[in-house]
């Protein structure tokens, strides 16, 4: 029987709330004893008990006074029982504003307070179990992030041991090629300077026997009496040689053209008196303004051959044999129309070097081919260093805890405003860009992790950016968040030049706690 009656008192025992004044937390209860006289909670004082909550701040604290507005300092606590307990300042107590779901901080205002806490409870305990799928599902992604940047370093290791091994192999490759091509090229220079010295000796004499030719005509145009010596008479009958600038050649200039007013034959002519007057001189019968012929120059030797002729078709032939024998004819018409005897087509060819003989050829092709050689293999090296100094470079980084974060490194993500596209390039940098077209603007490169000590991870630092205007270095601070996708969901610019960036990925999930069996009916938080 007694031990019926025990089991039938229980609930009861359970059911009643432990007394305490209004506003005051289960967890200070034990200092609001009625039966005792009231310590302040600092100290400052020990009043009767009767004295709290009499609408008097007696405390310095404010702590006598939890449920009225007596102190300016104090505070009052919703219990808010289904929803989450609440610290207001005791001055929104009873000032007509319902600040607590459960109402009981305007309970001698006159307004009366609906108990939401339920329903608010509710939308919180959604929220939450929301919140707990998301870093489930995360954590489980992140498990396979981190195994998958376990194989994919073990890979890069093993690839940058070969990388490593096989560099001393290829340089040395690459110096026996280099000596080998230095070896080709020294026949290879020897014969083109060789031909291209002869070829200029023979424009050389080309120009000397053109030269030789206007003087030997200039001579006998000049010798009117067909002495075989030009005299200062036949001199001063070619005005054009005025040396003076007065329009006539007088006996004296003309006796220093021929160094002392003797006639001079041909050979002399050539020596001493053509090179003075060559370029004054003016054949008979050609017009005064019209420039007096001049010696061919020497031309720049062209190794470079004309690129082949793209291959044509029989009819692309045909018309191109018809369209230039009409033109031809009508050039011919032309002249004949105006008097003039069809002109012989010009010859550039004279003025290129000629093509290389046989042997020179031989030393040109056989030096070019171990260029080729040295040159593929020395790319081939500056590919395998990039590759090396790549590897190192991700190798290196600090991916997290087990290199979760490892997988940004290859990948950028983009958030779209109404001005920007910003720009996230994890380990790398970030950038701006105006939606109406311009260039980017560098917001920071990759500096360090960001996070407090007790979360390093949890946050980005990227600095050295663009410079603003009379102000620093554009930087940004990445704030990571759980999340089962990869992306930026905001981007602020908090104070000038410094912007502040959310990055949500699945590797930033902490581990969810275990799931704990239901209570029942209990609805609590």
């Amino acid at each position: 029987m007694l031990l019926l009656l025990l089991v039938l008192l229980l609930p009861l025992c359970w059911a009643v709330e432990v007394k305490r004044p209004r506003g005051v937390p289960l967890t200070n209860h034990h200092f609001y004893d009625e039966t005792k006289p009231f310590t302040c909670l600092d100290g400052s004082a020990t009043i009767p008990f009767d004295q709290v909550n009499d609408d008097y701040c007696d405390c310095k604290d404010g702590s006598d006074e939890p449920g009225t507005a007596a102190c300016p300092n104090g505070s009052f606590h919703c219990t808010n029982a289904g929803y989450k307990p609440l610290y207001i300042p005791s001055s929104r107590v009873n000032d007509g504003v319902c600040d607590c779901c459960d109402g009981t901080d305007e309970y001698n205002s006159g307004v009366v307070c609906e108990n939401t806490c339920k329903e608010k409870g509710q939308k919180e305990r959604e929220s939450l179990q929301q919140m707990a799928e998301v870093t489930r599902e995360g954590f489980r992604l992140k498990k396979i992030l981190i195994e998958d940047w376990k194989k994919a370093r073990e890979e890069k290791q093993r690839k940058l041991t070969e990388l490593q091994a096989g560099r001393k192999s290829l340089e040395d490759q690459v110096e026996a090629l280099r000596a080998l091509k230095e070896e080709a090229e020294k026949p290879e220079k020897e014969a083109k300077e060789q031909h291209r010295k002869l070829w200029e000796e023979q424009q050389a004499a080309a120009k000397a026997q053109h030269e030789q030719a206007l003087a030997a005509d200039a001579f006998r145009e000049l010798d009117d009496d067909m002495d075989g010596m030009v005299s200062v008479a036949e001199l001063q009958t070619h005005p054009e040689l005025d040396t003076d600038g007065d329009g006539a050649l007088s006996e004296g200039e003309a006796q220093a053209l021929l160094s002392g007013g003797a006639p001079t034959d041909a050979d002399s002519f050539y020596d001493r008196v053509w090179a003075a007057i060559r370029d004054k001189y003016r054949p008979e019968g050609l017009p005064m303004d019209q420039p007096a012929p001049l010696a061919p120059e020497v031309m720049e030797p062209v190794e470079e051959q004309p690129p082949p002729p793209s291959p044509a078709t029989e009819e692309d032939e045909e018309g191109e044999e018809e369209l230039d024998e009409e033109e031809e004819e009508e050039d011919e018409e032309d002249a004949e129309v105006h008097g003039e005897q069809p002109k012989p087509a010009s010859t550039p060819e004279e003025d290129r070097m000629p093509p290389y003989d046989e042997q020179t050829q031989a030393f040109i092709d056989a030096a070019q081919e171990a260029r080729t050689k040295f040159e593929e293999a020395e790319r081939s090296l500056k590919d395998m260093e990039e590759s090396i100094r790549n590897l190192e470079q991700e190798i290196s980084i600090d991916f997290g805890p087990q290199g979760e974060f490892a997988y940004l490194y290859s990948q950028c993500y983009e958030l779209s405003t109404n001005e920007y596209v910003y720009r996230l390039c994890p380990f790398k940098l970030v950038s701006q860009k105006p939606k109406l077209g311009g260039s980017p603007t560098n917001l920071g490169t990759w500096g360090s992790w960001a996070g407090p000590e007790h979360d390093k991870f949890s946050a980005m630092r990227y600095e050295q950016g663009t410079g603003c205007w009379q102000g620093p270095n554009r930087s940004t601070t990445v704030r990571l968040s759980c999340g089962k996708e990869t992306m930026v969901t905001s981007t602020t610019e908090p104070s000038r030049c410094e912007y502040l960036m959310e990055l949500m990925t699945p590797a930033a999930c902490p581990e969810p706690p275990p799931d704990l069996p239901s209570d029942g009916d209990h609805d609590e938080l």
